[in-house]
């Protein structure tokens, strides 16, 4: 063990020297007591001192002894647990931990019994609440989280304490609430007072050692998603005097904005300011700490405004809600249930998840960032699937419970009582919240992301995106419980079906192109998945892709890489997730759609263009328009319109040969990053490689108003573009070069070297100069 104390704080954690093998760890953290033991100085006490060690999480059947004495015994994973140190401890003492083995308790008969079954886990873990994470295969790897697994604190308190705080902020029209109320212990307040931001403060009400008041802000600036705005928040904090000492609680950072999200609705929509938002993002999956910024940026830098912390999964720590508060990523919150039938009439299990749900919702209820409270992953869904009335999936939990600890808080979050939920039945597409996985798992065609008519997707678009590390693209595959193929089994499919290719030949031939053409082809499927749903005239709200990153090296769902690196996938989703973007849809005998979006709060005046090109080379229609794209909206031309006469773009009438082969849409405007055009394939993708002269094909390390650069030109279209640069990462990827349209591609950092491939080049072509 090793421990060691730092402004107060208490850290115990598991010694290097301590070791067990990841293949046995399940069988050996589920079968065995694992002990946890640390010598303490606590000191020696002061008058009126408070000292507490407090257990941000504890997993999951443990009991804690301060020297021989048990103090705490601990029945929930999820629950932050304090001891008092106050009374009779002097100088060093011993404080150990025991989390009992799960194993035998799991196989213990318990009552009341299931009204129904699952395959996702051990059915009598929904007895015990503790992350579902590596108790359930297929969906993460085989490792429970275990033991201490959240931060242990000691703290030495004089004087005043703080025993609870509420702080809220609302929006009324031009003007800003922050409504304050604190308990505070040790001593009498002789004063209090609140400060919003760099205004002036303002006293607050104290009796009987209760702190109560308002801030009333003028004309906020307000929070929005970062597609939509601004997330500006400001900081609060609350001064308190006693006749001993003067104390600053440092509040946080709060954000005014009014939000909606009516998800029983045939048509949800989550409206931000009175302005309808379309949700565009992913799962979250947790990674290392010290990733945690970088990923969220990362989030935002694809133009995800939203992520969903999984009921399958955990709650996060405080930095990442002070993460997403900052970087205006909204919060979809699942309660952590799902798929079991929760025994609530059990009193102990009651009393635990009514104290978890409490903990959960004070912690984020004042927060911007916050849009959705969720009570569980899949359960109203399951009971459906299995025939039974799916009212049975709300029950007293979902449909009492938690709701009322959420309106309780006065939580402005909206709350849904399960995901998927709404419709004559919870997994129907077409009315409220549904998990979409028709293009995915259930192989569904292309045309199939129209035909759903998705309403918002609180998941979808489940599929196995290939990392750029080849030693583990095969591994690491997703498989769903008992199924006889896996998620690899279904990018095969839709490589054989939009390419036009034989998978299983192609992977024994050409192994490396095998994987290069894996790769493009899931993040072009989710492309057009997103283009569908973000089309003006689609009633889709929103979605969020199965997950954000893997949780272990290989083919996983992540659109990151288990490294937090970005995939393919996530170069495609950033194009058309972007805030301003220009997209194609083939719309068969109607032609081809130009689809434009501007999620900012000013109009765009821009430049759209369009043209076609045969061979890949040579322009045979062009057209230039001047468009003005009102604020927050979505617009879609007829590109044979824009053009000015029939071209049979689409190649849906076929009347003779083609003239064409490629639809290139580009949208130019000032202030608006530079991002690759959209391409459309009307008569098959160019799968022939070429070598980089006849594809006229240059690149070069250049300065461009001082920033470094690499400059792409090339005389015929280039097909999924990479771009290899040592020590420096590109401003985009996996993208199309149009012909005779040179291309600026910026990096972070000054850089030689490098190479170029592309799925129609021939092997590699290096990046010149500088």
């Amino acid at each position: 063990m090793r421990c060691s104390t730092d402004d107060g704080h208490l850290l115990i954690g598991l010694s290097t020297a301590t070791s067990v093998d990841l293949a046995d760890w399940q069988e050996t953290i589920a079968g065995e007591d694992w002990w946890f033991r640390c010598q303490v100085d606590v000191g020696q006490p002061l008058p009126g001192e408070r000292r507490t060690l407090t257990f941000d999480g504890i997993a999951t059947v443990a009991d804690v002894f301060v020297g021989d004495t048990l103090v705490l015994q601990s029945r929930s994973g999820f629950l932050r647990q304090s001891v008092d140190l106050s009374d009779g401890l002097v100088g060093v003492v011993e404080i150990a931990v025991c989390c009992r083995a799960l194993e035998p308790l799991l196989e213990q008969q318990r009552k009341p019994r299931a009204r129904w079954r699952t395959k996702l886990a051990h059915p009598n873990l929904r007895f015990f609440r503790t992350p579902l994470l590596g108790h359930t295969p297929g969906i993460a790897p085989d490792a429970p989280v275990a033991g201490l697994w959240r931060p242990v604190r000691f703290e030495r308190r004089r004087v005043l304490s703080v025993t609870s705080l509420r702080v809220r902020a609302s929006l009324d029209g031009d003007v800003g609430t922050v409504s304050v109320r604190a308990a505070v212990t040790g001593a009498t307040p002789s004063g209090a007072e609140c400060r919003v931001g760099d205004g002036p403060p303002v006293p607050l009400h104290v009796a009987d050692g209760v702190l109560s008041g308002e801030v009333r802000v003028e004309h906020p600036e307000l929070w929005w998603p970062h597609t939509h705005g601004d997330p500006v928040t400001y900081p609060v904090t609350v001064s308190v005097t006693t006749d001993d000492e003067d104390v600053v609680i440092e509040v946080g950072r709060l954000g005014f904005r009014t939000l909606t999200f009516l998800s029983e609705q045939a048509n949800p929509q989550l409206i931000v300011n009175d302005v309808p938002i379309f949700v565009r993002g992913a799962i979250w999956t947790p990674g290392p700490d010290d990733q945690l910024r970088l990923r969220l940026e990362r989030v935002r830098d694809a133009g995800m405004n939203m992520l969903r912390v999984v009921g399958t999964g955990a709650y996060e720590q405080p930095l990442f809600y002070d993460l997403c508060d900052e970087l205006g990523i909204s919060v979809w919150q699942d309660f952590m249930f799902a798929n079991f039938d929760y025994p609530v009439a059990d009193e102990e299990v009651r009393v635990l998840v009514q104290r978890e749900a409490e903990q959960v919702v004070g912690a984020l209820a004042h927060r911007p960032a916050l849009a959705v409270l969720c009570g569980n992953s899949e359960i109203e869904q399951q009971v459906a699937m299995l025939g039974l009335d799916p009212a049975l999936g709300r029950g007293e939990l979902f449909g009492n419970l938690l709701p009322g600890v959420v309106d309780g808080a006065g939580c402005d979050a909206a709350y849904v009582p399960s995901s998927p939920t709404g419709g004559t039945l919870p997994f129907r597409f077409n009315s409220g919240v549904s998990h979409y996985f028709g293009v995915g798992g259930y192989r569904r065609p292309l045309t199939d992301a129209r035909l759903a008519d998705v309403r918002f997707a609180s998941e979808c678009l489940a599929l196995s995106n290939v990392p750029d590390d080849a030693a583990v693209a095969t591994t690491g595959v997703p498989r769903d419980a008992g199924a006889d193929w896996d998620f690899a089994d279904v990018r095969d499919h839709y490589l054989a079906e939009l390419y036009d290719v034989a998978p299983d030949a192609l992977r024994r031939d050409e192994p490396d192109r095998y994987l290069a053409l894996s790769r493009e082809v899931s993040g072009e499927l989710m492309a057009a998945v997103f283009g569908e749903w973000r089309r003006a005239r689609s009633a889709c709200t929103g979605g969020l892709v199965l997950w954000l990153a893997d949780l272990e090296p290989g083919a996983g769902w992540g659109v990151l890489d288990d490294a937090g690196r970005p995939k393919v996938a996530y170069h495609h989703l950033r194009r058309i997730n972007a805030p301003v973007a220009v997209w194609l849809t083939d719309e068969g005998l109607g032609g081809v759609a130009v689809h434009v979006a501007n999620d900012h709060e000013t109009a765009l005046e821009a430049t759209l263009r369009v043209t076609l090109y045969r061979d890949g080379e040579h322009a045979i229609a062009d057209a230039s328009v001047p468009v003005e794209l009102a604020p927050r909206s979505t617009q879609e031309f007829d590109a044979e319109a824009l053009l000015g006469r029939f071209a049979d773009a689409s190649r849906a009438y076929k009347f003779g040969p083609a003239e064409h082969d490629v639809v290139v849409a580009s949208l130019e405007a000032s202030g608006v990053p530079d991002r690759a055009p959209a391409v459309l394939f009307p008569e098959g993708r160019p799968l022939t490689p070429m070598s980089a002269e006849a594809l006229g094909l240059s690149a070069e390390h250049v300065v461009h108003d001082g920033r470094p650069a690499v400059l792409l030109r090339s005389t015929r279209l280039v097909w999924g573009l990479r771009l290899q640069v040592p020590e420096a990462v590109p401003s985009d990827d996996a993208f199309c070069l149009e012909p005779g349209h040179d291309r600026l591609v910026w990096l972070d950092a000054v850089s030689v070297g490098g190479a170029v491939t592309a799925l129609n080049l021939q092997g590699a072509l290096a990046v010149a100069g500088p």
